[in-house]
């Protein structure tokens, strides 16, 4: 097979880069480059960058659902918790003011305590909901019947 021969021009870093690679694989930079160019002109070729850029969106959307759903969990708890509080906490008369406030102090703390414990466990309380809401139904253990799971949404 006969070869021509190219000069061309590459950035410093992209020189710096092949070299590096050069070096690491133990082959020369006419080969790496040549076996590059090869890939990229390959009719086949594109079809496997879509592919793969399709396969990476597929996942992308998947994780965004995720985020979706937990944030419309996340938002709907505060409200309802939010609205149930102003429904059931009388007002403070002013001469109790001052314990009410040291009282909410402790319970807060008492709050984050819990709430480190639980993330250090590696609980997450979407999930404990999600689960709640949209139980799996009989069948195969630990797999509904094409049911997403949270877990399915992470990948």
């Amino acid at each position: 097979m006969s070869r021509a021969r190219l000069n061309i021009f590459l950035e410093h870093e992209h020189a710096k880069l092949l070299q590096e690679l050069a070096t690491m694989k133990r082959m020369s930079k006419s080969s790496i480059v040549a076996a590059s160019l090869a890939s990229y002109l390959s009719p086949d070729g594109a079809d496997r960058r879509e592919v793969l850029t399709a396969r990476r969106l597929g996942q992308l959307s998947h994780q965004f659902e995720r985020l979706e759903r937990d944030q419309a969990i996340l938002i709907e708890t505060v409200a309802l918790f939010v609205r149930h509080q102003l429904a059931v906490t009388v007002p403070i008369p002013e001469a109790h003011q001052d314990a009410a406030r040291a009282q909410g102090r402790a319970r807060f703390e008492q709050f984050v305590e819990q709430l480190a414990r639980h993330l250090q466990r590696g609980h997450s309380l979407v999930r404990d909901v999600f689960t709640e809401i949209a139980p799996e139904p009989t069948g195969e253990p630990g797999r509904s019947n094409g049911a997403r799971q949270p877990e399915d949404l992470a990948s």
